[in-house]
């Protein structure tokens, strides 16, 4: 293995590579584009390109493609050659800064939500210099925004880097009031990223997880996580290759990858990169989900990615954690005494009251057919959005509400009694995994996005709410002298935090008593994706996006129009695979499991007919009475499921998959699972989760 120094960033046209092979002056230029949002000249565009294109030349690239993130949430890409035909019959190759900063692709095929017809298929990508240019399989990939003919946005990029925008203005406004200097703000992103591997054999006996990504049917394992010594377990050999293999190719392409370990559940893993602006860690992201995918098989392993592969046990999520930083400052740094640091507590109070107002938001971001199924399991948070401020800063806000003086704690010293061990310093606040939304020391995490999503729904919504919080602080105290300035905006902060205390839960969210309480306080309990998409469109959503030019409401209404589609085409699969698993694996298997039963019985009484054979009629009466239940259940699930595409309304089809179809769903494979643990192993049809989740 190469050092780690001379691998990383090496199929990157990062900063460092485009300061060695480009002019002084078009370098300087190009910086203020990404650092300072400074327009693109065009002239400057094709100095890059041609110095991108020959740098991708020399590192293997043959063709080029404008990498970009369609509604379908994935990444798409269309590769073209840098061959360029000339008179004599060879082949230069050529490279433009219009082909670098625009791109054609065919925008029909593609989910609009309505904001195209088939037959208007012209589409643009531009690109994006916030985020490197980078080579993945012999391709230069540059990271493009994707919009229509008629320039509404296409895709998930657009809307993110207009929400940061948004922030960086107006953080620059509050900035002001506090003296500082104009400088860029940027909201940044780390987002842990959890996965499961599994053996390729048992993927592919297991149509299934083929087909869905995730188990429909499959009884509680012998063994689950309940002994707890997985979670950063030993790695088995396997996986460990894989892993050191996948950190490798993405520390080429410039992802930082950190921190790797065994999650909570058997088969499950995570990786953890570093923090980088919000736009470039998700595109980092969406790569180190193809990564995974992709490298799997080099090791007969499959990733698998969604929410909830598997019942009974954890699913996964990506845990999106999410700061503000200025000019490399981190503005949710509370430093050594919260209290007296007012710039801080400016931005805290702006989180809080994003968080509140816009709840419902933040929730619709990570709501999925996947996720429906891992959150508020005892591994996620609760559908309830809510906020974790531990106990030194939740002391510091009620301090501040109560008008009352706040001395900080002094941090324990902790002596574990041995002499070898060093003593070290206690933190002034604990983890809370049961919150959704949950301070940690200088940033947020937002915990309830499942593994699968994109994270840019989520941020632009954290960022336009948080932009919201920033501007009304700075319509009221723009305008006051420096003298009145500290404490006027001490007391927005105390009314703001008032207003706002509901939304801050420091306890364990995932007790009966919480859902009472946070309906005591008018917090949203969304459970299902049906319940959390309708405020996606809702009068105070579209004035939130239209007010800082995020969305406007056409393209707000047609992301609805593409999440609750693409909801009910995957419910739409799962009904269909998990009625012919059931007709043309699981019963038949039954069926003849109890066929020779039967013909056991026949045979044995044949010879002694005073035999006690009670065990054996009891278990074929098992399977009797088991198949018929599944019958009952497939009839009903297939009633309503022809009832459910007669229905014309996305929203009302969701509403009738999510609580009319999903508990017949259950029930059909509460049935069929009843039936894998009475059927004789070889006679079972698919692989079990006692060996799925336990490969050698």
């Amino acid at each position: 293995m190469a050092k780690v120094q001379d691998l990383y960033g090496l199929m990157v046209f990062d900063e460092h590579t485009m300061q060695e092979r480009l002019p002084s002056a078009t370098y300087k230029q190009l910086m203020r584009t990404i650092k300072d949002g400074a327009p693109l000249d065009l002239e400057v565009a094709n100095v890059v390109a041609h110095a991108m294109k020959e740098w991708a030349i020399e590192m293997g690239a043959t063709h080029y493609t404008h990498w970009f993130q369609p509604l379908s949430g994935i990444t798409s890409e269309k590769h073209d050659s840098f061959i360029d035909p000339i008179d004599d019959g060879h082949a230069i190759m050529s490279f433009s800064g219009k082909e670098l900063i625009q791109g054609e692709p065919d925008a029909s095929s593609f989910p609009s939500g309505g904001l195209r017809a088939t037959f208007e298929a012209r589409g643009y990508t531009a690109w994006d210099p916030t985020s490197f240019a980078f080579i993945k399989d012999e391709v230069l990939c540059i990271p493009t925004a994707f919009c229509s003919y008629n320039g509404e946005a296409l895709d998930k990029k657009t809307p993110l880097l207009r929400s940061m925008r948004a922030v960086d203005e107006q953080a620059n406004r509050v900035l002001a009031l506090f003296g500082e200097p104009h400088q860029r703000v940027v909201t940044t992103v780390g987002a842990e990223q959890e996965y499961f591997l599994i053996s390729e054999d048992d993927y592919k006996r297991r149509l299934d997880l083929v087909l869905t990504g995730r188990t429909l049917f499959g009884y509680s394992p012998c063994k689950g996580q309940e002994l707890e010594e997985h979670y950063f377990g030993a790695i088995r050999p396997t996986v460990n290759n894989f892993m050191k293999e996948l950190d490798e190719e993405l520390w080429k392409l410039g992802v930082p990858a950190k921190t790797k370990h065994n999650e909570v559940a058997p088969c499950q893993h995570e990786l953890a990169p570093l923090f980088a602006n919000a736009n470039r860690a998700i595109d980092q992201n969406l790569l180190t989900m193809e990564e995974m995918r992709l490298l799997a098989s080099h090791y007969n392993l499959v990733c698998l990615e969604h929410e909830k592969p598997f019942e009974h046990i954890n699913g996964s999520g990506k845990h999106n954690n999410w700061s503000i930083s200025a000019n490399g400052k981190n503005l949710l740094e509370p430093g050594e005494n919260p209290m007296s640091n007012l710039r801080f507590l400016v931005f805290l109070a702006g989180v809080i009251q994003a968080v509140d107002d816009y709840q419902e938001l933040l929730r619709m971001s990570a709501a999925s057919a996947g996720n429906d199924h891992r959150l508020g399991a005892n591994e996620a948070p609760p559908a309830i959005v809510s906020m974790f401020l531990g106990d030194e800063l939740g002391r510091v806000v009620d301090a501040l509400i109560e008008g009352r003086d706040y001395t900080a704690s002094e941090r324990t010293e902790m002596d574990l009694g041995v002499a070898e061990l060093p003593n070290f310093l206690q933190d002034n606040t604990d983890r809370n995994r049961t919150s959704p939304f949950a301070f940690t020391g200088n940033k947020f995490e937002f915990r309830m996005p499942g593994a699968e999503q994109n994270l840019s729904d989520a941020n632009m919504i954290l960022n336009t709410a948080m932009a919201k919080s920033l501007k009304e602080f700075a319509d009221e105290l723009e305008g006051f002298s420096e003298e009145e300035f500290r404490a006027t905006a001490l007391e927005y902060v105390r009314r703001t935090l008032r207003d706002h205390q509901r939304i801050i839960f420091n306890g364990d969210g995932y007790s009966d008593e919480w859902p009472k309480e946070a309906e005591r306080r008018g917090l949203a309990n969304h459970r299902t994706t049906a319940d959390a998409l309708p405020c996606f469109v809702s009068e105070k959503s579209i004035r939130l996006f239209e007010e800082f030019a995020v969305l406007d409401e056409v393209e707000v209404r047609s992301r609805y129009e593409v999440k609750l589609e693409k909801y009910n085409k995957t419910m739409n699969i799962e009904i269909r695979t998990m009625k012919r698993l059931v007709r043309r694996d699981y019963l038949p298997a039954i069926n003849d499991f109890a066929a020779e039963i039967a013909r056991h019985i026949t045979e044995v009484r044949a010879v002694l007919p005073d035999a006690d054979l009670i065990n054996q009629e009891s278990k074929l009466q098992a399977l009797i009475d088991g198949a018929a239940e599944i019958n009952r259940q497939l009839g009903k699930l297939h009633e309503l499921h022809y009832a459910s595409l007669e229905i014309e309304d996305q929203q009302e089809r969701a509403n009738m998959n999510a609580h009319q179809i999903v508990p017949v769903m259950d029930a059909l494979r509460d049935a069929v699972d009843a039936m894998e643990i009475i059927v004789e192993r070889e006679k079972w049809p698919v692989p079990t989760y006692n060996e799925i989740l336990f490969y050698a």
